[in-house]
Order: structure tokens, then C-alpha cells, then sequence
């Protein structure tokens, strides 16, 4: 692995299996910090007593504002505990810019109050897995339509190459293979 403290996101639309990637990291040993907005999304659904599939999360928070906020506040926590394990490297299922991504894509407005944490937490790599047709399936969490997913693809590549990142796009492939990607790209950096 490369040396030092390094902190490596795993990003890409709903339904790409990031989270099976991250979640097998987890159970190879490695740091991983989980994605928080399905939880998020569960809690606003069940408050706003909603039925029916929405793909936009905000549509059933009571301040959409505040829930980005709060997203954009617990995606910074998780970088900054990252900063004080003793591990040489830190994975995190979506970064901070994930945040504005979203925004971007539901055409909502953000000031320097959500730029500013994207530029001074700075992740030394990013993985974005493309959307896959053959394994995509929507939840009560994942709301988004495949077309949705693919949309959203784009504003993740253009919000973290703003910032000044190079996505690394994973292959399609099984999660086994996809983490060897993973692990060998960031050996030879």
C-alpha cells in the first residue's frame, strides 16, 4: 500500500455496487466508513408518512436544506475521525463532494458553506464504479431509476474533477475483482 494516512473514496450512482465493495473491505480488515444517507432517507420517509416512490431523498425531508447539511456534516465527521485511526488507509463509501453532486443533479443551490469542506478534506484517491444495468436494482432506500443512476454518474465525475480529482473508474466486474483493482491501483499509485 502507499504510505502514509491515506483516505480513498468509493463513489458512483445508486445501484453500482460500491457498497459491496466496501462492505468486503470491511470484512478483509480494512477502515471503512459506511454511507449514512440511507439511514437518513429512511427516518424522513418515515416521518413524512409518504407511500409512494420518490427518486429525490428530499421530497420527504421536512428542510432539504438541513438534510444536506446534516449529510454534509456527517460525511465531514467521517473524514476527520479518519484522520486519528492508526490505519494507513481509510476507505468511504461517497465523500463529501457526493454531497454536491446530488445537489447539482436535483438542481438545488449551495453556497461556499458546502464548497469550502469539499476543498480543505482532501480524499488522496477516488474509485467511481460506472453504472451496470445487469446487477441494478432499486429498494425502498435506493429510489432512483437506472436512468436516474446514469445521470448521476456524470454529476459525481464532474463535481470531483471541479475539485480537482481524477475519478478512477472500476471495472464491471465480480467484487472480489473490482477490490483487486482497488488494492493493486493504490499499491502503484
Amino acid at each position: 500500500m502507499c504510505l502514509g494516512k491515506n483516505k480513498v473514496v468509493i463513489t458512483g450512482a445508486p445501484g453500482t455496487g460500491k457498497t459491496s465493495i466496501v462492505k468486503v473491505l470491511e470484512e478483509q480488515g480494512h477502515i471503512c466508513y459506511h454511507e449514512i444517507i440511507r439511514d437518513m432517507t429512511l427516518k424522513e420517509k418515515s416521518k413524512s408518512g409518504l407511500a409512494e416512490f420518490i427518486s429525490n431523498p428530499l421530497v420527504f425531508a421536512d428542510d432539504a436544506m438541513q438534510f444536506n447539511k446534516d449529510l454534509l456534516h456527517g460525511r465531514t465527521a467521517q473524514y476527520i475521525n479518519a484522520l486519528d485511526n492508526l490505519e494507513p488507509i481509510s476507505f468511504f463509501d461517497r465523500g463529501i463532494p457526493d454531497v454536491l453532486a446530488y445537489m447539482d443533479f436535483f438542481g438545488q443551490h449551495y453556497d461556499e458553506e458546502f464548497e469550502h469542506p469539499c476543498k480543505i478534506h482532501r480524499y488522496d484517491i477516488v474509485f467511481i464504479v460506472p453504472p451496470w444495468k445487469d446487477i441494478y436494482v432499486s429498494d425502498n432506500e435506493r429510489l432512483e431509476t437506472f436512468e436516474e443512476a446514469e445521470h448521476l454518474h456524470h454529476a459525481l465525475v464532474n463535481t470531483y474533477t471541479q475539485f480537482g480529482y481524477n475519478p478512477i473508474e472500476v471495472p464491471k466486474d465480480t467484487v472480489l475483482n473490482r477490490i483487486d483493482f482497488i488494492l493493486e491501483t493504490l499499491k502503484n499509485p
